[in-house]
């Protein structure tokens, strides 16, 4: 969500820092501030409501000239977005500059003490607080007035800490919320993402719950809540500048949209075993023993990591014949789910730091269950915390409505499940026949996607239409789902996916001449039930988008349009399919001039509950 970016070296940090924001701008965010260190090590500070460019524009030149200084782009939880309420925030004297990720859940409380002690509020925002514990705590040394603060704390957090009153140094530190300090030469970076300081150092430390940085331009301090020093390991960032580019797209969906052909091989890319039948997950080898063994499994995540999970667990009940339960991230802590030593849970977030899944994880762990982790970012907190997991290796996905995740997501879980089902019994017949469709998938990708000029002359023709349907049975209804949240993160348009047969139990009502519903129609084996589906909605004058199987001539005659995707196993149809309703949402999106990497209220990774 928020971006939190920090420096302190020999370098003007102004620069930095605003490139270090622009590259977090992906994660959403509705204002941003920087504040820094000069004049005497007095603290100066720039906030505004709006983007990052606006941040930069109203910085006159040379207005902040220092090499220390912290900078945040904020996404509104407590307080609307405007500049009172952008971060940093200072405490009663500005003396003291905090930027947050995270929430502070005993705000309240806090602050009710705190204007008893005295201290004056000037802002709707939790960060606040942090800024006035800090002063109230203070006793010499900025770093134990924060550790002292932190406790007090509930809730999860990511801070930087700016002090005029104990200056060359910034402290940083993390509950629940990321948090990664990038070593340079006689220099350090501080960021919430590593994407936002890659272009000036790969070698990274990531903090861990509960431990803080001090940092100055000649050494970094790790210490845990107990004020203990601490050994942090540096890792290697290997991700490259030009992975975070648009390389020449407009905008990065697009862009990510179009690389799932690799994105896919890369999923797959050593994992396949096509001779054998089998593939295998590095990362779970130790652990397939573990998960035959299990009572049932519980897929937890939020949002499109959810539908990957319904796909999946129709997947594994199929052929592996395991029972599996999938669970909102967000619901699983709060209904006292039946979990022990024989229940394994698979966590999934792209991000590796969704908040909600993290809680639903550690409650598993708590309670006695093995926990396991499919996401996409090396070094996240999920990777560090379950036992054990898988990556996904797509790269960087900067666009904020997942894409090429997704699709990744549905893949390795199909991996996840041809392991199972062949030690379950599985013929190599058959094992055989999974990884030549795998090993499709990617040229099949490359067809659909050079339809983009019929997609695009469709979504043109329903651009301004309010409302959509999204149907499909069986592994389609996930998918109808995801294209459904696709449409109405970035448009804004209204659009429900359901079951096909679902759609006469109540959203029948909605069609009319008006009511644009796209069907996925492959032909399997509900596709005559499908097509029964179709004749309902044409018959009540509904406009009909159907993606259906190539060589299928006779949909066309009672749709209004068709997008053709190729044959393939009735599992694998959701990941060929989701490639037009991406596309389809992107130039909608386009056409009705949204801002298509930044949905308005999103954020790429939701780090508070």
């Amino acid at each position: 969500m928020c971006g939190i970016m920090g420096y302190i070296g020999e370098k003007q940090a102004v620069e930095i820092l605003i490139g270090g924001l622009q590259r977090m701008e992906y994660r959403g965010y509705d204002s941003a501030g920087i504040a820094m260190l000069q004049d005497q090590n007095e603290l100066h500070f720039k906030k505004v409501k709006g983007k990052v460019l606006d941040l930069k524009n109203a910085l006159k030149n040379g207005e902040l000239n220092s090499s220390i200084g912290i900078a945040h782009t904020r996404w509104a939880t407590h307080g609307i977005p405007n500049e009172t309420n952008a971060h940093p925030h200072m405490d009663c004297k500005n003396e003291i500059a905090v930027v947050h990720n995270g929430i502070v859940e005993n705000n309240r409380i806090l602050k009710k003490e705190l204007i008893n002690a005295g201290h004056v509020f000037t802002t709707d925002t939790d960060t606040e607080i942090i800024a006035h514990l800090i002063e109230e705590l203070y006793n010499g040394s900025l770093e134990n007035a924060v550790q002292n603060a932190l406790k007090e704390l509930v809730g999860a957090f990511g801070i930087a800490v700016l002090s005029s009153k104990d200056p060359e140094k910034i402290v940083v530190a993390r509950r629940g919320s990321p948090l990664v300090v990038g070593l340079g030469k006689n220099e350090y970076f501080v960021a919430s993402d590593p994407s936002a300081i890659v272009e000036h150092t790969k070698d990274l430390v990531f903090l861990d719950d509960d431990e803080m940085a001090v940092l100055t331009p000649q050494k970094m301090e790790t210490l845990n809540c107990e004020n203990q020093p601490i050994s942090k390991k540096v890792e290697r960032f290997e991700v490259e500048l030009e992975a975070i580019e648009k390389a020449g797209y407009p905008h990065f969906m697009l862009k990510e949209i179009n690389e799932q052909p690799s994105t896919i091989f890369d999923a797959m890319r050593g994992r396949l075993l096509p001779q054998k039948g089998l593939a295998k997950l590095g990362g779970l080898a130790n652990e397939i023993d573990h998960i035959l063994s299990a009572n049932q499994i519980y897929l937890t995540a939020c949002g499109t990591s959810w539908h990957a999970a319904l796909i999946g667990e129709y997947l594994l009940e199929q052929y592996a014949k395991i029972p599996v339960e999938v669970e909102y991230a967000s619901e699983f802590r709060y209904r006292d789910p039946l979990i022990d030593p024989e229940v394994v849970v698979f966590g999934i977030s792209q991000s590796g730091e969704t908040a909600d899944t993290l809680a639903a994880l550690r409650l598993a762990r708590e309670q006695g269950a093995r926990i396991y982790g499919i996401c996409n970012v090396v070094g996240s907190t999920i990777a560090r915390e379950t036992d054990a997991g898988v990556y996904l290796h797509v790269g960087p996905e900067i666009g904020v409505a997942s894409t090429k995740s997704f699709t990744a997501q549905v893949t390795v879980l199909t991996l996840l499940t041809l392991i199972l089902a062949r030690r379950k019994g599985m013929l190599l017949e058959e094992g055989t026949k999974w990884c030549q469709s795998l090993e499709k998938l990617p040229m099949q990708i490359e067809k659909i996607l050079s339809q983009n000029q019929t997609i695009k002359t469709i979504a043109k023709q329903f651009s301004q239409t309010q409302n959509f349907l999204y149907l499909g049975r069986g592994y389609n209804f996930p998918a109808a789902l995801e294209g459904a949240l696709k449409l109405k993160e970035i448009s804004y348009i209204h659009a429900e996916g359901y079951p096909a047969a679902e759609m006469k139990h109540g959203p029948i009502a909605l069609i009319d001449e008006n009511m644009p519903v796209v069907f996925i129609a492959p032909q399997d084996k509900t596709y005559e039930k499908v097509a029964s589906n179709i004749q309902e909605v044409k018959s009540r004058g509904g406009k009909i988008i159907a993606i259906a199987s190539e060589g299928d001539t006779e949909i066309a005659q009672d749709v209004d349009h068709v997008i053709y995707i190729p044959q393939t196993e009735r599992f694998l149809t959701p990941i060929l399919a989701s490639i037009p309703m991406q596309l389809l949402a992107y130039y909608i999106a386009v056409e009705r001039k949204c801002d298509v990497d930044q949905p308005r209220n999103l954020a790429k990774s939701v780090t508070v509950e």
